[in-house]
C-alpha cells in the first residue's frame, strides 16, 4: 500500500463560460477533502490561479483558507467562474508577448513551468475545453522532459458545445439547452409586437449543432407542449413553435427554406427559426475573403463569431424571402452559458470528479468523462493524446430525426 503523502492542488478554468465551473470547483475540493478524511493523502493545499493561464504566467493565484473547504456547496448555486477565466494558448508566444504575458526572451512554456515548480504544485485540474486540456497535457510534458517534474494534470472538459472526442457529454451543455429554452419562451412571444415577423433565434455552436438542437428540444417538450391556448386568439401552439432548425451538420439551401418559410410567414404571421452561430459560416467567411476583408480569429484560430455575426448575415437574406415586415434576432448564447449548473451536470460533474481525485492520487493524468470509445461509457481518466475539439453533432439519433419531422411538418 502506496504510504499518503501531501497534496499541493492547483484549479484554473479557461476558455469561454459555461454552467460547470463553479460546480466543478466545489466538486474537487469536496471530494479531495474526503480523501484526506479517508487517509488517502496526509495533507492538502488548494491554489486557484485567477483568470486560466495568464494567472499562471503572471503569478496571480490564492491558497483557499482551510476554513472555507467545507463551505463549497455554496458554489453550485452560482453561474460564471469563482476564479475567473481567459483565453490563452501557451505555445502561441507571439500572441503571449504581445499581451504582456510573458517577455520577448521568455516561452509561456518555460515560465509556466517555472511558476508551477515553484508553487510546488504536484496537481493541476484544468477546467476547460479541449484546447484549454490539451494545453495542460503540453505543459505537463515540457516539466518532465525539461524539469525532471511531475504534474498530474486532471482536466474536466468544460464546454457547451458538447463536441469533444472521445467524450459523451460535456460539463454545461445540459445545463445551457435547458437555459436557452426559457429564453427562447420570453423571446417568442415577441411574435405578437408586429406582423409578419421573423425571429432568428442565434444558438451557440462553432462545429456542432447539439446545443441548438437539444435547445429546440428542451424548448418543445418541456415549456410548449405543456401550455395551453384558448381556441380563436392569434397566439397559440403553431405561431409559438420552431419552424426551422439549422446546423452546421446539415446542408442549408437558403431559397429552399425561404419558399417553405413563406407558407409558415403567410398562414401562421410569423416565423421562428433556430441557427447554430456555426451554420453558413464557412459561406461567410468565403464572402469575406473574396471582398479582401480581414476575418478576425482568436489566439487559437478560431473565428470570431461575434464578430461575424452569422444570425443577421442570414437573417437579412431570410427575411427578403418570407416577406417579413420585421426581423429580430435574438442570441441566448451568454444568457445560458452564464448559469449555474443544473441537477444533471452537477450529477455528471461531481461522478467525474470524484473518479479523478482517484486518478489524480494514483498518478494518472487525464481528461475525465464518459468514455464513448469504452464499452459502457465508464467515467474515466481518458488519455490526453484521445483528446479532440470538433465532434459534430449525431444526427442519426432518433429524437432528432423525430425533431425534424414534428419542425417541418
Amino acid at each position: 500500500m502506496t504510504t499518503p503523502v501531501h497534496v499541493n492542488v492547483a484549479l484554473m478554468t479557461s476558455g469561454g463560460l459555461a454552467p460547470c465551473l463553479s460546480s466543478s470547483i466545489a466538486h474537487l475540493i469536496t471530494h479531495w477533502k474526503k480523501a484526506l478524511d479517508e487517509g488517502l493523502v496526509s495533507g492538502l493545499s488548494f491554489r486557484c490561479y485567477r483568470d486560466g493561464y495568464k494567472g499562471i504566467l503572471t503569478g496571480d493565484s490564492f491558497l483557499v483558507d482551510e476554513s472555507q473547504w467545507d463551505k463549497m456547496g455554496c458554489l453550485h448555486k452560482l453561474g460564471g467562474s469563482p476564479i475567473g477565466n481567459s483565453r490563452v494558448k501557451l505555445t502561441n508566444i507571439k500572441d503571449c508577448v504581445k499581451r504582456g504575458f510573458v517577455a520577448e526572451n521568455e516561452t509561456p512554456l518555460e515560465k509556466a513551468s517555472q511558476r508551477l515548480i515553484t508553487d510546488k504544485i504536484n496537481v493541476i485540474h484544468t477546467i476547460g475545453g479541449d484546447d484549454t486540456n490539451t494545453q495542460a497535457a503540453e505543459l505537463s510534458k515540457y516539466i518532465l522532459e525539461k524539469h525532471g517534474g511531475r504534474v498530474t494534470v486532471i482536466g474536466m472538459p468544460k464546454t457547451i458545445d458538447n463536441d469533444v472526442y472521445p467524450i459523451k457529454q460535456t460539463f454545461g451543455a445540459d445545463t445551457a439547452a435547458n437555459e436557452g429554452a426559457k429564453y427562447f419562451e420570453n423571446v417568442v412571444s415577441e411574435h405578437s409586437a408586429n406582423p409578419r415577423m421573423l425571429i432568428l433565434h442565434e444558438v451557440m455552436g462553432r462545429d456542432s449543432g447539439y446545443l441548438t438542437a437539444w435547445t429546440a428540444q428542451c424548448y418543445r417538450e418541456q415549456i410548449l407542449k405543456k401550455q395551453t391556448f384558448p381556441e380563436g386568439f392569434g397566439t397559440s401552439m403553431r405561431t409559438r413553435d420552431v419552424h426551422a432548425v439549422w446546423i452546421p451538420e446539415m446542408p442549408l439551401d437558403i431559397e429552399s427554406e425561404g419558399a417553405r418559410l413563406k407558407k409558415i410567414m403567410d398562414e401562421c404571421g410569423n416565423v421562428n427559426v433556430f441557427m447554430s452561430e456555426g451554420s453558413g459560416v464557412h459561406e461567410i467567411i468565403a464572402e469575406m475573403e473574396r471582398d479582401g476583408k480581414e476575418v478576425p480569429r482568436d489566439a487559437f484560430g478560431h473565428v470570431k463569431l461575434a464578430l461575424i455575426n452569422p444570425g443577421q448575415y442570414f437573417a437579412t437574406r431570410l427575411a427578403d424571402l418570407v416577406g417579413a415586415e420585421k426581423t429580430l434576432v435574438q442570441k441566448s448564447g451568454y444568457f445560458g452559458r452564464a448559469a449555474a449548473a443544473n441537477k444533471y451536470d452537477q450529477d455528471l460533474i461531481g461522478r467525474c470528479a470524484e473518479v479523478g481525485v482517484k486518478s489524480a492520487i494514483a498518478q494518472v493524468s487525464g481528461c475525465m468523462g464518459e468514455d464513448e470509445d469504452k464499452e459502457g461509457a465508464p467515467v474515466r481518466a481518458i488519455e490526453f493524446e484521445r483528446i479532440k475539439g470538433g465532434k459534430p453533432f449525431d444526427i442519426t439519433q432518433n429524437w432528432f430525426k423525430q425533431l425534424l419531422v414534428e419542425v417541418n411538418a
